[in-house]
């Protein structure tokens, strides 16, 4: 990957690994769905009277916006909920890297090099170490709901490939568009009327600032240029550096929400970053572009 394409990508993980401790003050007084409801309410309006549509299929923004609203961060906001750490979140998320090269190999028919294999393994033992350090306190079902998250990303990357959109900003806006309603039904299925009756109470600074930050940031930004880098390189090359959303993830859980961070846990982030690195590796290379497979 380009050095200019680079910095970029870093600054795009570092907003989201930033923006899981961000999310969970946000939980302290919302409801996990409701939350994330208002969230792409408000990355849809009001753009999106003024953006025209992506110039793709639209079927490709509707399914993108379920899975991304409802099936990502509906689910993983759930998980964190039901106690899932918010740097614990961050690490497992990061599943998606081996969901997605897997994708690329099956659909796109990408070869993946003997370096992104033993990135992904290093990697994913630095994974499993800081996993196993957590000491088995978080509920197995939140687990499961982040993991389900992952996968959801790795079906988004996907869709973003095959629908071949380079209106990137308009297709975010327009994605967005769609989960808020199965977001408030959800929310009301589970809980009742009481998360929408005592929203004016919820309502306070750290949870206006944690709805900002997930639409302005972690979503018209982030999104954005995660989507960019999709469309000038290959989604094998792409994945890794989601590997990086776990160290900035933890590093900031430790310093907004006071987690702690182990030896075990220190070495295993290590063993994170040199996956990164294998992985990555390839010598120069020049972006490249790919027709839109239907």
């Amino acid at each position: 990957m380009q050095k200019k394409h680079l910095i970029p990508a870093i600054l795009v993980t570092l907003v989201w690994g930033v923006n899981f401790p961000i999310t969970k003050l946000g939980l302290l007084s919302m409801e996990p769905f409701l939350l994330t409801g208002i969230r792409f309410t408000l990355a849809a309006l009001p753009l999106v009277f003024f953006i025209p549509k992506p110039n793709i299929p639209f079927r490709y923004v509707v399914i993108y916006g379920f899975i991304f609203g409802l099936g990502m961060w509906g689910i993983i906001n759930y998980g964190i909920e039901v106690g899932v750490h918010p740097g614990v979140a961050s690490l497992l998320i990061q599943l998606s890297a081996f969901f997605t090269m897997g994708w690329g190999a099956l659909l796109f028919k990408e070869r993946l090099r003997a370096t992104q294999l033993l990135g992904a393994v290093i990697a994913f033992v630095g994974l499993v170490g800081i996993l196993l350090s957590q000491g088995g306190g978080d509920a197995t079902f939140g687990l499961v709901l982040v993991v389900l998250s992952a996968v959801s990303w790795s079906i988004g990357n996907v869709i973003i490939k095959l629908s071949g959109v380079k209106e990137i900003f308009s297709f975010m806006v327009w994605a967005s568009l769609f989960p808020p309603i199965p977001l408030f039904i959800v929310s009301y299925w589970l809980h009742g009327a009481e998360p929408f009756t005592t929203l004016p109470e919820a309502i306070n600074l750290m949870s206006v600032m944690s709805i900002l930050f997930q639409v302005y940031l972690a979503t018209y930004f982030s999104y954005w240029g995660w989507n960019s880098l999709l469309k000038l390189y290959p989604v094998s090359t792409v994945a890794p550096l989601s590997l990086l959303i776990p160290v900035f993830g933890l590093g900031s859980s430790m310093l907004i929400l006071g987690e702690q961070v182990s030896f075990v846990e220190a070495l295993s982030i290590s063993a994170i970053i040199a996956g990164l690195a294998f992985g990555l590796y390839k010598g120069p290379v020049r972006p490249v572009s790919y027709s839109a497979t239907r």
